[in-house]
């Protein structure tokens, strides 16, 4: 990864807009920053979420509270609590989707 065209500056999370997403069960609100083909975001969970789909996409995670579970389509699961990260590839061969039990607000960059 090069961040060589990544603007220099601060997000204040609180003053960007969310926007909540439902689960198969449970929300998730997102707040994002947009950086040419780079993604940040800043999700909250709700407890009892399960994501609605399995993504094919990488990410890098950073659990901030809470606990929250990646489980990948082969049977594979790591659980996450507060201080610990997660990452995986793009492409098909680590399918995952992510629940939280308790809830849990995590930082993505993708």
């Amino acid at each position: 990864m090069k961040l060589a065209d990544l603007p220099t500056g601060v997000t204040e999370w609180s003053s960007l807009s969310a926007v909540s997403q439902a689960g198969a069960t449970g929300m998730a609100t997102i707040r994002s920053r947009q950086f040419g083909d780079m993604q940040l975001r800043l999700v909250t969970y709700s407890p009892g979420y399960l994501a609605d789909h399995w993504c094919h996409k990488g990410h890098i995670v950073f659990v901030v509270e809470g606990t929250a579970t990646i489980e990948h389509e082969d049977g594979r699961r790591y659980e996450l609590v507060a201080g610990t990260t997660y990452h995986v590839p793009d492409g098909e061969r680590a399918p995952h989707r992510l629940s939280s039990r308790e809830g849990a607000s995590v930082f993505i960059l993708d």
